[in-house]
């Protein structure tokens, strides 16, 4: 049975490839979270980390705010990653595209209520993102008390689909976006201290 949350109208651009995908969501630093309450649409920006073994995507948001009451009122999400690659001119502005790789996770979330779990959660979290740091050595790891400002959710996947655009290397004036950071002017501060 066909999943129509699934369906990608190019199919030439579908990734079929379900060791690619769990490899992009391993990699993929941010994702995004869409949820519906009261009929109005909701995207929020999330760290991540997808459970290979339990087929799952834990976050965290702080313990009451849009993320939960939306999550409370509908579990059903969709969570996006992607990635841009070069920009592809044409001789007609319509014509021009991006090289690009992205997946759309469908699910079910739900706050993980049993503290050992939220609290694995998080460390999941603490290895993709610092996993040259060690817990008890370098930092101290989550513990009970810190569940008391933080909600951790499980996006539990029913489906997913992937799609990429890549063109060949000598792609006639292909060029990357200018790697100008938003927090550029972060990064300038702290060289200068």
């Amino acid at each position: 049975m066909t999943d129509n949350r699934t369906v990608i109208r190019r199919h030439d651009r579908a990734v079929e490839d379900e060791d690619w995908i769990r490899a992009f969501l391993h990699r993929a630093p941010v994702g995004l979270l869409a949820m519906v309450q009261g009929g109005e649409p909701y995207v929020h920006a999330n760290l991540f980390v997808y459970d290979e073994a339990a087929h799952t995507l834990y976050l965290h948001t702080a313990k009451t705010g849009r993320t939960r009451s939306s999550i409370e009122a509908d579990a059903r999400v969709c969570f996006t990653v992607v990635e841009m690659g070069r920009l592809l001119p044409a001789d007609v502005a319509l014509e021009f595209s991006m090289e690009y790789a992205s997946v759309i996770v469908f699910g079910r979330a739900r706050i993980i209520e049993d503290e050992t779990s939220a609290i694995d959660a998080l460390q999941k979290l603490m290895d993709k993102y610092a996993p040259h740091l060690r817990p008890g050595q370098d930092y101290r790891p989550p513990v009970e008390s810190e569940l008391k400002r933080t909600a951790v959710y499980a996006i539990d996947i029913e489906a997913w689909t992937a799609k990429k655009k890549e063109v060949a290397a000598d792609f006639p004036g292909a060029y990357w976006y200018p790697d100008e950071p938003m927090l550029e002017s972060l990064r300038h501060r702290n060289q200068e201290t």
